[in-house]
């Protein structure tokens, strides 16, 4: 677990100000033994229930996506209106069930290698990740 000297520190090196809320939003999304998923909406949601307040939607939005930039984050999106956080950044893949609009870890054992036989002049593939859209049968 990471004590508050340490949320203070993610948040400076991410270029923010470490404020109670900010300090909230930490403890929820790494004070957790287990990475999980989640939409800003659902943290908006945690951290009120957790801390028994009202949360800026905005300082929310802000603080998820400058941990992002800094990597602490992984950002998964499904289409052009919906994205998921991931407190796992380590290189993983994902199911999505359509239905229950739930992500779930796949492990990068669990696919085969991804073949990619297109190349760009002057770029060099950082990484590939699969994203594997389930329904129910």
């Amino acid at each position: 677990m990471l004590s508050n000297p340490e949320y203070i520190k993610k948040l400076r090196k991410s270029g923010l100000r470490p404020t109670r809320q900010r300090i909230m939003i930490c403890e929820v999304l790494f004070d957790s033994e287990k990475t999980f998923h989640f939409t800003i909406s659902d943290l908006v949601k945690l951290i009120e229930n957790k801390g028994n307040e009202k949360i800026s939607l905005a300082t929310v939005y802000n603080t998820v996506h400058a941990f992002e930039k800094k990597g602490y984050l992984k950002e998964i999106s499904i289409n052009s209106s919906q994205t998921f956080f991931d407190t796992n950044t380590t290189n993983h893949h994902h199911f999505f069930d359509e239905r229950q609009k739930e992500l779930i870890d796949l492990e990068f054992e669990d696919i085969d290698p991804v073949k990619i036989k297109k190349t760009i002049p002057g770029k060099k593939i950082k990484s590939v990740e699969v994203l594997v859209k389930i329904d129910s049968e």
